[in-house]
């Protein structure tokens, strides 16, 4: 068993990152030659005070398709009423509506939906008699159109058992819904009365914005079937509308505005444009102003890559490091050189490599985002078992290749050194630096070309200090000669790869509940075996006569430590009820759409921490920052809601606020005041930072 095989589960763990499997909780379809018709829920059961997400499934033919809100020319929007009966009952909101498509057929423009689409709205269950089943009825009608159009109605009924809650089998397509609806626009939104409509940010930009539209709420408010052409300069986007005769100058215009970036991803931006004076910019332009800041971007991604250095995510690599430094000083020069760039070429091959499974996860749908592979439970056992056994190696239990990352004999010279760059960028994945999250976010949003460049620039700046050292061997004269303090110092360093693996426990806790932790230490206890066994197996390699039972304990430490990794990368997440529970206790309010616009509606300032449990950043920030004494007093003293986002598993409303400000990790803090402009905090806090940019002065 080697390292190698170690980090190839760790992979094979981030391939298979399991969406929830569980039973559906459905009613009997309503079926035609056009529909199929369905009312589902996103759990198998119910409580009282816990919101309960139904929704109308419709699975639509090939050529067909329904309507949105505003269904445009023709049509005629869905209706859903769903009511509870039983155990307890409740009243449900209004459909929450995904962001449509527009469809052209001849002179006619609408706003529909085609395939499977989930209109969904929200119940919370209130108290009644008893512990019985809650009975959803529900009457539904829509209209499917093709060639012609064809009214269609159905009632459904279904039950729910009382219970913890268990995610359905239509779980995922409620989370898509989620994060098909539009989002609140981070942009001050302004029309003209002639109807230019402009937003304004510092993340727009024609490398981040190839092409926009915008959907009215109302019919009528434009000339739908007029072309909206679009001009985008940095920090704005400006589209040409034609008034319609519901237009009124702008007051009252509502809808969406859609952002179409280079590689085709669309984003839905809920907007309210304030009518007054706009300033129409000049001709459309081109998306060439991509290239003209290729330059500015590389210079944030490597700029981004040298402060990750500086990270509590990449703390524990340090150990791996400050070995490969000790190598270097009683090492050839020549020989230090290659171990930098092999060192070099593992961080910069992972980014490039991570940011390419971002972006085709992207495009196949899925919401990833930069770190997303510690929302998987399994991956997050994995690691902690990897680091582990370096741990252990670190201690001398057991020595491969007498590297700290070694390997073979049979393979390459430097692979300890690659995949030590390799695992190096794993552990930094989880956080972002300053310069980094505009830099990600710009490169997965630019061709693949310009974002493989972006990417290999990150990690040309993670491993930008070695390779200086490496070639400035002077710089390492400091350090004392060879001797027994070099087992000291490796012994030294397991601590924090061990404090490590403490946090990532309390990681696979909060991700996969107490089952998980229990699991986690019985695949320790494995791995422990497994490298025991390595150690005994190489002493008995220098006796021939011992060569069975060497033989013997290989076996055993390969089925240690396969049983233990693969068994861990299969672990299931916790429910979101569970983990929520627990990372929403310090008297902030769990984020949601509804409820920010809920607060900005009534005038309140509002500062929203979007954090996970795996990005020490984040929890260093909450610590040292925002859990401070004078910034807890400041914010009751001057009415600032907390509102924290948990992006620890997987959350589709929280990777929507995130891209709709154009990040793609955390940390990331927005603070609204009561009024005014949004205001973007940088990644790194301190009182002084959070109390400044919080201040009254800047409402």
């Amino acid at each position: 068993m080697s390292v190698p095989f170690l980090w190839l589960v760790s992979i094979l763990c981030m391939l298979v990152t399991a969406l929830p499997a569980a039973r559906a909780a459905q009613s009997d379809p309503v079926t035609s030659t056009r529909a199929t018709a369905t009312l589902v829920t996103d759990d198998d059961t119910y409580s009282p005070g816990r919101p309960l997400h139904v929704g109308l499934r419709l699975q639509l033919a090939p050529g067909w398709h329904t309507y949105w809100l505003n269904p445009g020319d023709a049509g005629d929007a869905p209706t859903l009423v769903v009511n509870a009966q039983g155990g307890a009952a409740g009243q449900a909101s209004t459909i929450e509506w995904p962001t449509p498509r527009v469809l052209h057929d001849g002179p006619l423009t609408s706003y529909a939906y085609t395939g499977d689409v989930l209109l969904p709205v929200t119940l919370t269950p209130v108290a009644g008699e008893g512990d019985g089943p809650l009975t959803l009825n529900a009457v539904a009608e829509w209209l499917v159109c093709a060639e012609v159009c064809v009214p269609e109605h159905g009632t459904f009924s279904l039950s729910l058992p009382r219970g913890a809650a268990r995610p359905s089998a239509q779980a995922p397509a409620f989370a898509q819904a989620a994060a098909a609806r539009p989002v609140a626009s981070p942009f001050a939104a302004g029309v003209s009365p002639e109807g230019i409509m402009q937003l304004r940010g510092r993340d727009l930009s024609p490398a981040a914005v190839r092409d926009a539209w915008f959907m009215p709420e109302v019919a009528g408010a434009i000339d739908q079937d007029a072309p909206q052409a679009v001009t985008v300069r940095e920090g704005v986007v400006q589209l040409a509308l034609h008034p319609g005769p519901e237009f009124h100058g702008g007051q009252g215009l509502s809808g969406i505005v859609v952002l179409r970036d280079g590689m085709g991803r669309e984003r839905g931006l809920q907007v309210r444009p304030v009518p007054g004076s706009v300033v129409p910019l000049a001709a459309p332009v081109v998306a060439t102003g991509a290239r003209a800041n290729v330059g500015v971007l590389l210079l944030m991604a490597f700029a981004g890559g040298v402060i990750l250095n500086l990270m509590p995510c990449v703390f524990p690599v340090l150990a791996m490091k400050i070995l490969a430094l000790e190598r270097m000083a009683r090492g050839a020069r020549g020989t230090a050189l290659a171990g930098a760039a092999a060192y070099g070429a593992g961080v910069v091959v992972s980014f490039v490599a991570l940011g390419g499974v971002i972006a085709a996860l992207r495009v196949a749908g899925h919401q990833a985002g930069w770190g997303f592979q510690f929302q998987s439970v399994g991956f997050v056992t994995v690691i902690c078992l990897l680091l582990f056994a370096v741990a252990l190696n670190l201690l001398g239990v057991f020595t491969i290749g007498l590297r700290l990352m070694g390997v073979g004999g049979n393979l390459p010279a430097h692979a300890g050194d690659f995949l030590t760059g390799v695992l190096a960028v794993v552990l930094a994945s989880p956080c972002t630096a300053p310069f980094m999250g505009a830099a990600v976010a710009a490169a997965l949003a630019a061709s693949p070309v310009i974002g493989v460049v972006v990417f290999a620039a990150l990690g040309l700046g993670l491993a930008a200090p070695y390779l200086v050292l490496a070639a400035m061997p002077g710089l390492l004269a400091w350090l004392p000669k060879p001797g027994k303090w070099m087992e000291t110092v490796r012994n030294l360093l397991a601590l924090p790869v061990m404090a490590t693996c403490v946090w990532l426990g309390w990681v696979a806790k909060l991700e996969g509940g107490t089952d998980a932790l229990v699991l986690l230490g019985v695949g320790l206890v494995l791995v422990a075996v497994g490298c025991w066994s390595l150690r005994c197996a190489n002493r008995l390699d220098l006796r021939d006569a011992m060569a069975g039972r060497a033989g013997l304990y290989r076996a055993v430490a390969t089925l240690s430590l396969l049983v233990a990794f693969v068994g861990g990368a299969v672990l299931p997440p916790a429910t979101l009820h569970e983990r929520g529970a627990a990372r929403v206790a310090d008297g902030s309010s769990a984020y949601s759409p509804t409820r920010l616009a809920e607060l900005r509606r009534q005038g309140r300032p509002v500062f929203v921490d979007m954090t996970a449990a795996w990005c020490i950043s984040c929890l260093v920030n909450e610590r040292v920052a925002l859990s401070s004494q004078s910034v807890q007093a400041a914010f009751a003293r001057r009415g600032i809601v907390y509102m924290k986002g948990d992006w620890t598993l997987r959350d589709a409303a929280i990777t929507a606020f995130l891209q709709a400000h154009g990040r793609d990790g955390v940390p990331f803090y927005a603070y609204y005041p009561a009024h005014g402009q949004e205001v973007i905090l940088p990644e790194i806090l301190t009182p002084a930072i959070v109390l400044d940019m919080t201040a009254p002065a800047r409402k």
